[in-house]
């Protein structure tokens, strides 16, 4: 029989990786606080709950997706939350980016409960939540994530057991580092491609079948020349994201230099509104430094 999943928080990651958990065939009880999204799942054969403790005490494995590190804290171990309807021998898994101190707090308050916790932060953008095919970096232990590995198989593609209590929020931050470069840098070379006269689908063209390939150039570019600008993941989760890069660095006195600019852009999109665009859309703040628009015409030079 299969485990029976509650998955809690229903936004642009979080409700077609439950899609994709009903399609696997997992009994599944949902919660947001909106509405919308828990009807919509509904229909498709998930059971409402009207809390976190109402999904715990459904489940068997409990998910939450939700934006930072106070929200999973409040969810999880708030009143009415996952804690109070939690009992031993129960799997909790965080698919949000948070602090990876947190996810080891959140963790150590449920061993007590005899509840085994995993920080299971995820890459991907809402495509790859989509079509299952989402990149999963794991921590906690081994034994759990041996457990519940074909719950994670529904929902990725690369599944990574990286160790102990909070790698995996360690290894999301190392993600994000390379994800807020790649975006900075893809929106730096297609103004400069344009800037200087030359076709910026072209030069995409010509570069990403070399060293500079990568999965931002493979999706991000066409959907900039279409003049879409809507998330996929947005700026202000990146900002936040990039925050938690800068303050984990701290704890560890490393120093990252290009992670720092890139957060200052970041921040730049959020003052000049662009907070609800997809995290490319940092080609707006480039855009105004170099008084050079990216042009959707460039489709059809």
């Amino acid at each position: 029989m299969k485990q029976r999943i509650g998955y809690i928080g229903l936004g642009l990651m979080g409700k077609p990786i439950a899609r994709n958990i009903i399609k696997a065939g997992f009994p599944l009880t949902v919660h947001n606080r909106s509405r919308a999204p828990v009807e919509e799942l509904v229909a498709e054969g998930a059971e409402p709950a009207d809390s976190p403790r109402a999904v715990a005490e459904a489940s068997d494995v409990v998910f939450t997706n939700l934006p930072d590190s106070p929200d999973v804290e409040q969810v999880v171990l708030g009143p009415n939350g996952v804690i109070e309807g939690c009992r031993p021998g129960m799997v909790f898994i965080d698919n949000s980016t948070i602090k990876p101190e947190t996810a080891r707090s959140i963790a150590a308050a449920l061993t007590e409960m005899e509840v085994s916790a995993l920080d299971a932060p995820v890459s991907g953008g809402d495509v790859g939540a989509q079509a299952g095919t989402l990149a999963i970096m794991v921590g906690g232990p081994r034994e759990t994530f041996d457990s519940v590995l074909p719950i994670f198989q529904a929902l990725g593609k690369t599944i990574t057991y990286v160790g102990e209590s909070g790698a995996g929020q360690v290894a999301k931050a190392c993600n994000q580092i390379m994800v807020a470069a790649q975006m900075v840098a893809m929106g730096e070379l297609l103004l400069l491609a344009q800037k200087s006269g030359v076709d910026p689908r072209r030069v995409i063209d010509a570069i990403q079948g070399g060293a500079a390939q990568c999965w931002t150039l493979d999706v991000k570019p066409q959907r900039l020349f279409a003049g879409e600008r809507q998330p996929g993941f947005k700026a202000y989760m990146m900002h936040k994201d990039l925050g938690i890069v800068l303050d984990t660095a701290r704890v560890y006195g490393m120093p990252l230099p290009a992670t720092a600019v890139g957060m200052q852009l970041f921040e730049a999109m959020l003052q000049m509104g662009m907070q609800d665009l997809d995290n490319s859309g940092v080609i707006g703040v480039l855009e105004v430094m170099a008084n050079e628009r990216l042009m959707e015409e460039v489709e059809n030079r």
